[in-house]
């Protein structure tokens, strides 16, 4: 059984299944059986490790929505998301600095790499309220024993509850995975793309209208962007305001390893595979990349800009505010790495350098602004995974950069574990972030306002622990981030430093108890800044599910039913600000909300998963649950998906 939880950034990913086994090509023809004639199966690891994992089957959680807590949108479906859970931004070298759609975007980075002996495909689907839409294809399969393509597509589409809120995302993926039959040479291939568009309404007028009867469909309450005169798409009102996001990457790796090649028999010499036990290897890496971020306001009113700028607007739609930015970037690296030790137990070191072209431009109607950077880095690893039971674990990775504007900026990263037998494991870490400002909290234009700002670089150092058991289902971690120069958004909406140095802590306990076909599983977060931080957290949040899972007629089909509570202390939340497509620093407006629940029911026969769910249950008893100034989540709700695999 797997489970989801609240989980800071940074540490170890909670995946399904893990299996302590280096992937040792385990699909290579044999002397005697035909490749494609073996029992189906299927596996994954990820870049920069030899862990491999197995694809999710799990019921538990399978009705959660595709962005949950910690995250939070602003009450629709792929609307702009903040996770609650403090989380600097992960950035060493120049970057563009938008980030709210983050939680739907592929990143090249965190790409799947398949290997599997039949054809591989998932199929999903969800439908909510409101026409609110999500579904997505997967599929993989082997063109050779020893060379893995996937490809991957994920439709986001929604009109909202609120007037004028739509959301339409679409994001692809394709991965690829080769190593030559005498191992030697290895690639990782991948590709992504990302386009995310939100229709702006600029919240609601009135909270206290989510009470009143009156309004029981919530696309009838006035919103600030109101615009009855601007057209419709189909059945769907369109905002005149809107933001787009849309980014690429194309990254490629590879590499030549120097080792022993060893043969294999299984236990009655009837096959045999290759191993490779490698001593050095040389890699190099390339990623290309574009981002392009649009705000445009076709019907614009200059009370929306009076905290901005003064201009008087010609209704008659020929005035529009328009601003553009855009980054690319190109970037190569060269590795050599050295491999001590056996296979089942080695430990890898590698150092290279890194060169990298950075260019950044601004267009709006009366201009533009272009901004190249050229820059040098150096990079170095320590790295020895834990692939078989008791064993330690350790790495460490530095990338800094050495020229250009850049200069200076460094990641550091180090952590150190066991693996306790069948129990789990206990790790710990430390990191060191220096970093620029990025591009759009530096420059901003349109053809009435420019912003520019300078910022020292900003410092974030942070240190961890972890105890991980999934045989007590049993998680617990304490974090602490100690901030200097903090960059943020003020309660203007512009861009400042905090240039006091501040303490911010995490602590986090995750414990699912079972009963025979009873389960509860309770998640709880607490997180403590120091007064004064310009940063809008919830100091403890929390998640409880009480659920019965069972397998019902002969296991034919397996069940998990029950209901699920999320809720978070009273704090004052983010504001969001729809011009520049961020959220922003408050502290005038609190939000005290009614815990929310939902009940679901989750079943799986053989390889189809679904789930029927009852959402906002609190909405039939209370008052609607409000996110962030202006902005509050559905009405209640009935929702449904599945997940249906197929295997050739």
């Amino acid at each position: 059984m797997a489970m989801g939880q609240i989980q800071p950034p940074g540490a170890p990913p909670n995946l399904n299944n893990p299996q302590n086994q280096r992937d040792s090509n385990q699909f290579k023809q044999s002397n005697t059986t035909e490749w494609k004639n073996e029992t189906a199966r299927i596996y994954y690891k990820q870049l920069y490790s030899d862990k491999v994992y197995i694809p999710d089957t799990s019921i538990h959680t399978f009705h959660r929505r595709f962005v949950n807590q910690p995250w939070r949108d602003l009450g629709n479906s792929g609307s702009a998301a903040r996770n609650l859970l403090f989380t600097p931004e992960d950035r060493t070298g120049p970057t563009l600095g938008y980030h709210v759609f983050d939680p739907y975007r592929f990143d090249v980075d965190s790409l799947n790499y398949y290997n599997t002996n039949r054809a591989y495909s998932v199929f999903q689907y969800q439908l909510g309220g409101k026409q609110e839409q999500l579904a997505g294809i997967m599929h993989t399969q082997n063109i050779r024993p020893n060379w893995n393509v996937a490809i991957g597509y994920r439709k986001i589409n929604s009109p909202g509850n609120y007037n004028i809120q739509r959301t339409n995302h679409d994001n692809a993926n394709l991965s690829t995975h080769y190593q030559s039959k005498n191992l030697h040479y290895e690639l990782y291939g991948g590709v992504v793309y990302n386009k995310e568009q939100q229709d702006e309404n600029g919240g609601i007028l009135y909270d206290s209208l989510l009470t009143d009867p009156a309004f029981n469909d919530k696309r009838t309450l006035r919103v600030r962007f109101q615009n009855d005169g601007f057209g419709n798409v189909g059945n769907t009102r369109r905002s005149s305001v809107g933001n787009t996001m849309r980014d690429y990457a194309v990254m490629l790796q590879h590499g030549y390893t120097w080792g022993r090649i060893d043969t294999v028999y299984n236990a009655d010499s009837t096959r045999y595979s290759f191993e490779l036990t490698p001593r050095f290897s040389i890699t190099h890496r390339f990623e290309m990349s574009g981002e392009r971020h649009i705000y445009k306001d076709l019907r614009p009113d200059s009370l929306r800009y009076v905290d901005f700028f003064n201009h008087g607007f010609i209704g008659n739609g020929s005035d529009s505010v328009h601003s553009r930015q855009e980054w690319f970037f190109v970037d190569n690296r060269f590795a050599l790495n050295g491999f001590l030790g056996k296979q089942s137990n080695q430990m890898q070191f590698s150092a290279g350098l890194g060169n990298r072209i950075d260019r950044f431009r601004t267009a709006y109607v009366a201009g533009d602004d272009r901004y190249n950077i050229t820059s040098n880095y150096i990079i170095a690893s320590l790295k020895k995974e834990a692939l078989l039971q008791g064993k330690w674990f350790y790495g460490a990775t530095l990338q800094s950069y050495l020229t250009g504007d850049a200069a200076g900026n460094t990641a550091l990263q180090a952590n150190v574990g066991k693996e306790i037998g069948t129990l789990g494991s206990i790790s710990a870490g430390a990191s060191q972030n220096i970093n620029n400002a990025p591009y759009n909290y530096t420059t901003y234009y349109n053809q009435y306002d420019t912003i520019t700002r300078s910022f020292a670089k900003e410092s974030v150092t942070q240190i961890y622990g972890l105890l991980q058991s999934d045989r007590l289902k049993f998680t617990a971690g304490i974090r602490n981030y100690l901030v200097n120069n903090y960059i943020y958004l003020n309660a203007q909406q512009l861009p400042d430093q905090y240039a006091t140095t501040f303490n911010l802590t995490q602590v986090w306990l995750r414990k699912a108890f079972t009963w025979r076909i009873w389960i509860l599983d309770n998640e709880i977060t607490y997180q403590q800044p120091t007064a004064g931080a310009p940063v809008n957290i919830p100091q403890l949040l929390g998640r409880h599910q009480l659920s019965l899972q069972a397998p019902v007629f002969k296991k034919a089909l397996w069940i998990a039913t029950g209901v699920e509570v999320r809720y978070h202390s009273s704090y004052t939340p983010a504001g969001y600000s729809p011009f520049f497509n961020r959220f922003y620093y408050q502290n005038t407006y609190t939000v005290s909300n009614t815990p929310e629940a939902s009940f679901f029911f989750n079943f799986r026969i053989k390889r189809f998963r679904a789930y029927l769910m009852a959402d906002q249950l609190q909405q039939l008893f209370g008052n609607s649950t409000v996110i962030a100034p202006g902005y509050a989540a559905q009405n209640f709700m009935i929702r449904f998906g599945f997940h249906w695999t197929l295997i050739n």
